[in-house]
Order: C-alpha cells, then sequence, then structure tokens
C-alpha cells in the first residue's frame, strides 16, 4: 500500500549551506536539499559545467556538504560510471549521482549519458532541467519549449521541438526512469529514495523552473513548478519494477476537465509574452498529444 513520506519524517540536518551564491529562487537548491534528505551521507555528486559548479564552490571553501566531483561538460555519465565501479569494488555504500543540467544531459553530454544507459552503469543520473544553457547567458538548449524565447532564439522563439530525455531513457530498457518537479519536494525524495535503493542505471528528469532565464518573480519558484503540473505541461510519472505510473501529483490531471488553462502557466513567464492565440493553441494540442502518449506507455507497461 502507498505510504507518503511525512515531513517530520525527513533528517534536519543541511546539506546545502547558507550563504551560497545561487541566484533567489533558485530550483537547484530544492533538488540539492532533497537528494541529501533523501540518501544522507551516501550521496556522493559528478557534476558537470553549469549553475551548480558556481554554487558549490571550490574546496575548502564549498557550499554543498556532499562529496562533490567537477568534472568537464561532456563527461559526467562516464566519470560517474568509473567512480561507481571503484567504489563498489570497495565495497562503499555510496549512492553515486550524475547530477546535470540540460544541456550537459541533451546536448553537450547526450552520447555518454546513452552509453552509461545502454551498459546499465550503476548510477543515478538526475537531469535539473530549466530548460537553457542558464550559466552562460539563456541560450536554447535540447529542452527548450517550441516559441520559448532565449538568447540564441530572442524574436519569435525556439522553433524546433523539445526533447524529451525521460521517454527517451526508458527506451534504453533501464531498471528506472521518473520524472520529478522541485514544486513538488516529497514526490521528488520518495524517487530518490526508490532510486537509491537499487542497483542499475537510475533517471530522474527534475523540471526547475528558472526566474532569471524564465524571467518571473523569483518568489514564484515553487507556484511556477506546481503550475507546470496543474496544467499537464509537465507530467510526473515513474518506471519501476517494469510498471509505468502517473505520481500522485499528476493523476488528477489525466482528465482534461480538471488541468488549469496552459495560459495561466505561459502568461507568467518573459519568455513567453510574445505567444499569440494561435501559439497557445498550438502549445495546448501539444501536451494533449504528451498525455496521450504517456497514457498508452502505462497501459504498454501495466
Amino acid at each position: 500500500m502507498y505510504v507518503p513520506i511525512r515531513i517530520d519524517e525527513l533528517p534536519r540536518k543541511k546539506w546545502v549551506l547558507p550563504g551560497n551564491p545561487a541566484c533567489q529562487g533558485c530550483p537547484h537548491l530544492i533538488g540539492l536539499k532533497a537528494i541529501g534528505m533523501a540518501l544522507g551521507d551516501r550521496a556522493v555528486l559528478v557534476v558537470p559545467a553549469g549553475c551548480t559548479s558556481i554554487i558549490a564552490g571550490i574546496h575548502p571553501i564549498a557550499s554543498i556538504d556532499m562529496p562533490f566531483m567537477h568534472v568537464p561538460f561532456a563527461s559526467a555519465a562516464a566519470v560517474a560510471s568509473g567512480l561507481s565501479a571503484a567504489l563498489n569494488i570497495r565495497k562503499k555504500d555510496a549512492v553515486v549521482i550524475a547530477w546535470m543540467g540540460d544541456g550537459a544531459a541533451a546536448d553537450i553530454g547526450f552520447a555518454t549519458l546513452s552509453g552509461a544507459a545502454i551498459r546499465n552503469e550503476d548510477i543515478l543520473v538526475i537531469v535539473s532541467d530549466n530548460e537553457a544553457y542558464m550559466n552562460t547567458g539563456i541560450q536554447a538548449s535540447g529542452t527548450t519549449p517550441w516559441k520559448a524565447r532565449t538568447t540564441t532564439s530572442p524574436i519569435i522563439g525556439k522553433t524546433e521541438e523539445r526533447k524529451d530525455l525521460a521517454l527517451l531513457m526508458l527506451m534504453h530498457k533501464v531498471p528506472y526512469v521518473a520524472t520529478a518537479s522541485v514544486g513538488y519536494p516529497l514526490d521528488l525524495i520518495e524517487k530518490l529514495k526508490r532510486a537509491g535503493s537499487i542497483k542499475g542505471f537510475r533517471f530522474i528528469h527534475l523540471h526547475s523552473p528558472c526566474p532569471t532565464g524564465w524571467r518571473f518573480d523569483s518568489s514564484d519558484t515553487i507556484k511556477m513548478a506546481r503550475l507546470a503540473v496543474e496544467t499537464g505541461a509537465w507530467i510526473l510519472w515513474e518506471y519501476y519494477n517494469g510498471k509505468l505510473r502517473l505520481s500522485p501529483p499528476s493523476i488528477p490531471y489525466r482528465d482534461k476537465s480538471k488541468r488549469k488553462p496552459v495560459k495561466e502557466y505561459l502568461k507568467l513567464q518573459g519568455r513567453f509574452r510574445h505567444l499569440t492565440d494561435e501559439d497557445i493553441a498550438e502549445i495546448e494540442k501539444r501536451i494533449d498529444q504528451q498525455w496521450n502518449v504517456i497514457l498508452k506507455l502505462m497501459e504498454l507497461y501495466s
């Protein structure tokens, strides 16, 4: 029987320390705190260049109280695989986590990510997806949504479709794949705990709204993340033990009539303020198509 985690059951230790250089409202901090609360001292982070590299700082003045390895942009999954093999040989009880952004996962590091998945390496990959290359100037990435304005798509927005990393990893036939959101940290912690309890390649695609890059008020990070789920634009699901299920926060929204209008989500973001009514209608259509795909996969993996 499903028993949700209670807040009073979570540890009080701080794995992400105050005084760090993250932007106000940064979603990465929520994800990193969840890792600490779910996996504790078992967590070992392998992090390619990105926002988290800056947030963490450099030893001995660091803001993340977990073992942390800085690696080149394209090699996080490869380095994590080697580190995990070494720790397994030494019989260390560790969960090696390749924590990366969408650029390092969907674009520059996709080859090593796919290779690690095919080999079923004993690592947990978490993609904290803020939907652009935020650390280097808000350039479009493989997961930037259609029509989103970035510094490399400044007029009409991105014209290409976004890459669905979670479904790509599912097609690699790995043991565990899930989507998550910083707006639902308890759901994320439960998924981290399950992923940490098994061996092999595990993947979590974490939706991480960025106030700076998306151009919304820094106090609204959680509101934005929840709106993505409530409008159906980000579907929370989990593949585990051969079955694919909707996660509790997304279950009501399989019924289209219960979703909030996607315009409520888009209108709060500066990157979408140029959209026409026709654009919004097309985005709603694409959301419906994505739901159809997920619901069909649930039937196949039931």
